[in-house]
């Protein structure tokens, strides 16, 4: 198996998270994600470098194999293999996760759509990028 990829792409899809999540827990569902998760302003205020750094880190990681699977089968495949990864396997292993630790309904939402649209850009810039 010849696996080929593109690193600037990784590199902009891992930063597209960080685009989505700042429109979506800030502009979008800060005040209703922040209640629904029970964080706090103060509880945000502390470890914010950290939270970053992972969190970049993290998404290099599912970028990385996002483009893996996608591969250079071009914008098409790539967007709907992301669209795919978001809501057919995180959103609904997010939603089993949430059933069981009896999170609400407010919080899945928020958060499992918010993986769907990452997911989805990851994967269009990924196969726009590879293809």
């Amino acid at each position: 198996m010849d696996i080929q990829i593109n690193w600037l792409a990784v590199l902009l899809a891992a930063l597209a998270t960080f685009v989505v999540g700042g429109l979506w827990y800030s502009l979008l569902f800060a005040k209703p994600w922040q209640k629904a998760a029970g964080v706090t302003d103060e509880q945000l205020k502390s470890g914010t470098a950290r939270v970053f750094v992972v969190s970049f880190l993290l998404a290099v990681v599912m970028a990385i194999f996002l483009a893996a699977f996608i591969g250079r089968t071009g914008f098409a495949f790539g967007t709907f293999a992301g669209l795919a990864a978001g809501l057919g396997w995180v959103a609904t292993a997010l939603g089993v996760n949430y059933l069981f630790e009896r999170r609400s309904l407010t919080l899945f939402a928020i958060n499992g759509s918010y993986n769907v649209v990452t997911f989805t850009a990851m994967g269009a810039i990924i196969g726009a990028m590879q293809g």
